[in-house]
This record gives structure tokens, sequence and C-alpha cells, in this order.
């Protein structure tokens, strides 16, 4: 069961042969999934620390100083292997754990958002989990009242296999109540309360880090978990009710490698040991073993450490609540993990040696050879007119109504800022909020993966900016092939390094997150691009009137701001004419960090009625998604000289399209960046002049192009 090399090293420290559940144990909390083995190195060059930073990574989630006496709760996690094999159950009960994750930390879950990752949706297989993803996250978080408030969606033919699914989730808790997985003292109870435990999930840690073939989805689908959104809200309720009512001293969600995983890593945090007495647990199925009751990911459950004072009564709450509860062992002095069946002891291992005993180590990582296509640029297409309204219909720049408009976003009443904007915008207090915005750029991360490690966090930034909102923290879902192959870890360390140096240059903490790797398909014989998918939530005021991310009134003045360069390279202008590999990354200009700032300033000057970031599809993306209500007459033939459809398509980072009716106020904030007037809002025609060429868009054409994916989905 255990590779060859981790059972040698277990054999040694325990000097026998280890059980078949001591196996077990080692085999999902010394998986890459729960142990970082190959990442570990890597993620500790990030910062993590800050003013606002009282709990960093290494709990259920992380915990940020808001004001007034409240915290943020923050965490991201991937549910993807389950997902390609059950799409609705592996992406509803990615929703369900993360959620779990917020709740432990004692704060009430108020957002969600889903950086989706998918393989195009021309063969009805990737069309069949594309649908069944988007139900199974819209059907577990509205049954749970958790509004799911931003997102991204990106399609790429190396997705097909292995679609991602990322979730973010964000919640709220004063702090005095912060409730933390690390054990208090000896002799306390541990109760497993919630949903009673089956065989779903089994061996979902050890799944989690293998390749995905054409057979999983018979051969997996016992290692996909179940959901139930019903007990969850139970779950949530009875949960924050009892941290509320000082019950319980610690607590963890039961996720991977499941009651095993939950009670050993929540003993070990508090330099205890545990004693589990399996037979107590409550149970779904007749005849399971010890082996299926500590290490099956049965979901909706959590474990709570309890004073003996304090059992009884906690216990009533589980029963009020109508969920299953037992106390299934206790806290010990000594430093062991003991587990029991039938009166047998089938597992006594050195605790810390268990959750923190996987070997760990830097990878061989060697840069990929250079790209046959690198030197081949396309050609500027004789009708720019056809090339603009073939990207903006991409899928990867379309609208995702189709999408959002199935998930309850208005739940809990704080949404400021829907779906469909540069960020989501929630309330609060009275008078400040939060901005959360998601995401990354794949194809520019294959290319230069340093460069797109910056990328995202730069563009997830700007989303916040144009909404006057400064980054508080950030969080990271860390996709990527098998590490076990140079390249591919090239890759991973060389995008860690850039989403690390972006975070610092702009002073916003890395505070947690989760690493998925292996994402590799047997079936199609690729792997994954590499995906740094980031969550980043911000701080802002309320009292200013936002800017909107469309044209909102005819007169006033667009600004761009921020430098555009030539570099074509992972640009969706590229993809769409078949050039992926083509090209140079646009960098991270040194300055991006003071353009942000500037936004920023701008749009608390209250001055701006539009603001809207531009990242894929560059400038003619962005001006064709703001002419939503209104368009606009754009002159661009003063930007410094380049190709038409490089100017028009540029991806490059650190831009934004601001609009309003006091110019001279505005540029006066600006004037410290690069920015230029390139145009006036108003008419029903998107005309865009360049010094050797025109287009000129109704709002009828670009509307019918930007609803593409819609239009596809509604048949």
């Amino acid at each position: 069961m255990l590779p060859e090399e981790d059972l040698k090293i277990v054999r040694k420290e325990l000097g026998r042969e280890p059980t078949l559940v001591e196996q077990g144990c080692f085999l999902n909390l010394w998986s890459e999934h729960c142990s970082y083995r190959s990442s570990a190195p890597l993620l500790k060059t990030f910062t993590t620390t800050g003013e606002n930073v009282l709990i960093g990574p290494g709990d259920d989630a992380a915990i940020i100083k808001f004001e007034d006496g409240y915290v943020l709760a923050i965490g991201m996690e991937s549910h993807n292997h389950p997902s390609y094999v059950d799409p609705y159950n592996g992406a509803a009960t990615g929703i369900g754990g993360i959620v779990r994750d917020i709740i432990s930390m004692g704060a009430r879950p108020i957002a969600l958002m889903d950086p989706l990752y998918f393989g195009p949706l021309d063969t009805p297989k990737n069309l069949f989990l594309f649908e069944q993803i988007i139900k199974g996250i819209a059907g577990y978080g509205n049954c749970i009242g958790v509004p799911v408030v931003n997102g991204e969606t990106f399609f790429d033919r190396k997705y097909s296999g292995n679609p991602l699914v990322n979730v973010v989730a964000v919640g709220l808790c004063r702090e005095e109540k912060i409730m933390t997985a690390r054990s208090q003292k000896a002799g306390n109870k541990l109760i497993l309360a919630g949903s009673s435990t089956g065989k779903d999930g089994l061996g979902g840690a050890s799944f989690a880090s293998r390749d995905l073939s054409e057979s999983a989805e018979a051969e997996d689908r016992p290692s996909v978990q179940v959901g139930d959104p019903y007990t969850e809200k139970l779950v949530i309720e009875m949960t924050l009710e009892a941290i509320d009512k000082g019950y319980v001293k610690s607590c963890k969600d039961l996720g991977a490698a499941g009651l095993g995983g939950a009670s050993s890593e929540l003993a070990a945090k508090g330099g205890l040991g545990a004693r589990i007495i399996t037979d107590a647990v409550p149970q779904r199925e007749p005849d399971m073993n010890a082996y299926e009751i500590l290490l099956a990911e049965s979901q909706e459950r959590m474990l709570f450490e309890v004073a003996p004072e304090n059992v009884d009564d906690l216990l009533a709450l589980v029963e009020k609540y109508d969920l299953n509860g037992a106390v299934v062992g206790y806290l010990t002095s000594e430093p062991t993990y003991t587990v029991e069946f039938k009166g047998e002891i089938v597992a006594d291992i050195p605790i810390g040696f268990l959750t923190g005993g996987a070997p760990t180590c830097e990878k061989p990582s060697i840069a990929p050879a250079p790209r046959v296509e690198e030197s081949k640029k396309p050609e500027t297409p004789e009708d720019l007119k056809e090339a603009f309204l073939k990207v903006l219909s991409s899928y990867n720049i379309a609208s995702k109504e189709w999408i959002y408009r199935q998930y309850d976003h208005e739940v809990q009443l704080r949404t400021v800022v829907k779906p469909g904007e540069d960020s989501g915008v929630l309330k609060i207090t009275e008078k400040k909020g939060i901005a959360l915005s998601c995401g990354c750029q794949p194809r520019a991360t294959l290319l230069d993966p340093y460069s797109g490690g910056k990328t995202a966090i730069i563009e997830n930034a700007m989303n916040l900016a144009v909404k006057g909102s400064e980054g508080l923290a950030v969080v990271n879902c860390l996709n990527f092939g098998n590490p076990e192959k140079p390249e591919i870890y090239w890759q991973f360390k060389n995008a860690v390094l850039g989403l690390g140096d972006a975070a610092r240059e702009l002073c916003i903490p890395v505070v947690g997150g989760n690493v998925s790797l292996y994402n590799e398909s047997d079936e199609f014989k690729t792997a994954i691009p590499p995906t740094p998918s980031i969550g980043m939530i911000g701080k802002m005021d309320l009292d200013t009137p936002l800017p909107s991310s469309f044209f909102a009134k005819s007169g006033d003045t667009i600004i761009l701001i921020g430098e555009t360069t030539a570099e074509m390279g992972g640009s969706e202008y590229y993809a769409c004419l078949g050039a992926q590999n083509a090209g140079k990354v646009p960098p991270v200009s040194k300055n991006a960090p003071a353009i942000i700032k500037a936004v920023i300033e701008a749009v608390k000057s209250g001055k701006l009625s539009s603001a809207h970031d531009l990242s894929l599809g560059g400038i003619g993306s962005g001006l064709a998604r703001m002419c939503r209500n209104v368009c606009a007459k754009v002159d661009l033939s003063e930007i410094i000289e380049m190709q038409a459809d490089e100017l028009l398509f540029s991806e490059t980072p650190a831009r934004a399209l601001l609009a309003t009716a006091e110019p001279e106020y505005v540029q006066e904030i600006l004037k410290d960046v690069p920015y230029i007037v390139i145009g006036k809002v108003g008419g029903n025609t998107l005309e865009i002049k360049g010094k050797d060429f025109e287009i000129s868009l109704p709002q009828k054409e670009i509307s019918e192009a930007y609803s593409s994916l819609t239009r596809f989905m509604m048949g």
C-alpha cells in the first residue's frame, strides 16, 4: 500500500512492520495533498505575516483583522480530481469542505468565489463536466445560504480530462470568538458531530495525488464524497452556537484523511497525543472496519475538543440540530496517536512522526526546451473587425452570465456589487466593506511561469483597485502537473517565486491556500497548464460612490492608465489565431504598485463614474465590455508605435480604463504614473481609431459577440 521508500522510513521509526490501519494513516497524511512534500520548501518563500494577520498558514483558514472588533476568515481549496470523476458531487463537496474550514475558525461564511478551468465545450464530455460542476456549486452554495460573489471561468484544451475546481471562502466573526485547530488540554474529550460516517471518500487524500485516466470514473468513484447541503447548514449553525456558548476548546473540520487526519493534526498542533475509539463513531453502513471508519472522507462532519464538564451540553446541542454526535476519543499527554477497534489497538504511532514526518524535498527543476513557435508571430489580419469580434466572442472573454445567474449572490443581504464586474463587493459595517477577486492567467504562466505568477497578483489587485480597495490578504490554489517531472517542477517553482515577489511589492501577505499537483490526464496524454489561481480580499470605504465596470455617463472623458507594450505571448488574441505558443509574455512594469495606488486614489476621490481593469483581450476587449449601456468614441493614435492588433489586444498588466466628468481633477491624481486621455463616452457605437486603422462596432454586434457562451448554453 505505502510506496516502498516511505515504508522503509516507517519501519525504521516504528521498529516493526506497520499495521494496515497505520499504513492507511501514513498513505493519506503523507500524501502530497496533506503534507506538501515537494511544495513545502517553496511555500516557505511567501511572506505570510503582516500587521493585520492574526492567524496565517497552518490552520484550517487564515484570520485577518478588519475593524470595530471584526475579523475575516479566508481559505482556498481545490476539488479537482473528484470533480472529474463525479462532477456534481465533486464540485458540491468542494464548497462544503472550504465552508467547514471557515466555521472551524469560529466565523460565519459570508462569501464564496469559484475559479474554474475546463476543456473546450466542443466535446460531449467537456460539456457534461462544465454543466454538472456549475450545477454542483450552485446546488450546494444556494442551499447553505452563502453567496457566490465572484469567479473566473477559463477554457483550454489542456484541461480536457482534468478540469480544475478551486473555491475561495470568506467568513466573518468577532475577534474574541476566534477558534483554532490547536488542542488545549490532555484529558479533554474528542466529539465527532454532524453526519454519520460511511465509506464515501475513502482514500480521497491519496487519490488527489494521482494522475487521472479514462478508467478513473468507474475505479475512483468510491473516492469521491457525496454531499448533503441541508445537513451542512445544520452543521454550520450547530458549530457556531457551540463555539458561542463556550463548549468548544478547539475544533477542526473533517476533510482530507477523514477522522484520522483531523484528530491527529488537532492533537499534534497542541503538542498532545490522542486515543481514538473507532467503535464509537456513528456509522451509516454495517460492518465497517477500523481503516474505513478512520480514513473515510464522509462530508458534513466536525471534530470538537470539549472539556469533560461540557460534553453533555455539547451532545445535547448536537441532538437539538438533529445531527449525529459521539465521544470518539480523548487527548493524552503522551505524544502518541493510538487507535482502538473492538478492544484491540490497531494503530500506535508517534504523533509528531505521523503528522510531520513526511520527507520533504525540493525536486529537480529544468527549464523546458525552447518553444518551436516562439519566434513565429502571426501576421496582422486583413479584417481587424472580424478578429476583434472573434476575440470578444471567445468563451474566455464572453459574459459568464449563464454561470452566475444560477448562483444566489444576494443571500445574507451584504452584496453591494454583484457578479459580472471586476470584483465582488460586500458590506461588513455601515461604512466599510470588502472587495473580492480571484483567478490567474494560465497561458501566460505556461510560457513564462515567473511573469505569469506576478501577473496573477497584479491583475487581482487591479480588480480590487477599480473599486477603491487595497489588498488585505492573498490565498492561493497552486494547480500543476506531476512535480516529479523536472519541467513541471520548474514551472511550479518559478510561478511561486513570481507570486511571492509581486505580493511583497504590493505589501499583501500570502496567508494560506492549497497545493494541487499531479493534474495530468492519461486519457488525453496532457498536463494542465500551470494554474496558480489566487483569491484576494481588500478593505474599502463605502461612503464614496463606487464606479461601475461599465460606461455610465455620456460625455465622460476616458483615460487609459498604465503603459501598453507590444508583447502578446499568452494572449487570448494569439490563442484565437491558433498561436498559443508564440511570442513573449508582457512583463509586469516596475511601477505597477504605483499605478494600482493611483487608481485607488482616483476611485476614492469620488470623481469616477466608470473604472475597469484591462486583462484578457486587452484594450479592445475592455472597451467593448464597458459598452453595455452606452458606447464610446476612442482615439489610440497617440499611443507608442505598434501594430494595430498589438495595440488592441496586448494584455500588458497594470492597466485600467477610467471614465470621469472631471478629467482635470483625476489627471492631477494620476500625474506621477503613465496615463493618456483616449476618448469620450457616448452613442450606441464603439468607434476605435488608430494611426492606420478604424473600427466601428454597433452595440448590437458587441452584445451578440459578448453573449456567445450564454447563447450556446441556452441551446
